[in-house]
């Protein structure tokens, strides 16, 4: 629970502004995460090692430092325990992504995470504000990328 909570700050003080104490923080959850044995969660948190590296992508993110983002998240979505995380998770974590590819001005990019994202968990982008904006953001595109148009009509941004 304390890795998580350590993630969850490192995450808060990212989107504040305040880089340091993210790292710091980030690097907590680390030290928790190397200490867990095999895959202890016995709280269901999905803490753990995989987890850590998915909040160092989204800091770097918050950050405004996408290009960093994208280069972690390139390692992170290859890695067998990221396909083990729970599906809404992972979902989340996709939405995520989309913003940062968005930053770096990659519609393409930020089209495909919405589309796998909704394919693992469609609640995350049907349901989540953030979704919306980039849903809406990346089908101002002319013409939309694949796969976008479909989900502007399911969340409601066309008719």
């Amino acid at each position: 629970m304390g890795g998580t909570l350590l993630d969850q700050a490192s995450l808060a003080a990212a989107g504040c502004g305040d880089a340091r104490r993210a790292d710091e923080l980030t690097e907590g959850a680390a030290g928790v995460a190397a200490n867990l044995r095999g895959y202890d969660d016995t709280h269901r948190t999905s803490f753990g090692p995989i987890v850590v590296d998915l909040a160092r992508v989204l800091s770097a993110a918050q950050r405004g430092d996408a290009d960093e983002a994208l280069h972690r998240h390139s390692a992170v979505i290859r890695r067998e325990a990221f396909r083990r995380l729970p599906a809404e998770y992972r979902g989340a974590y996709l939405v995520d992504v989309a913003r940062a590819y968005l930053q770096v001005g990659d519609l393409r990019g930020a089209a495909r995470a919405l589309v796998d994202a909704d394919s693992v968990a469609p609640a995350e982008v049907r349901c989540r504000p953030l979704a919306r904006t980039v849903i809406a953001e990346i089908a101002r595109a002319n013409p939309a990328p694949a796969g976008v148009a479909r989900l502007a009509a399911l969340v409601g941004l066309t008719r």
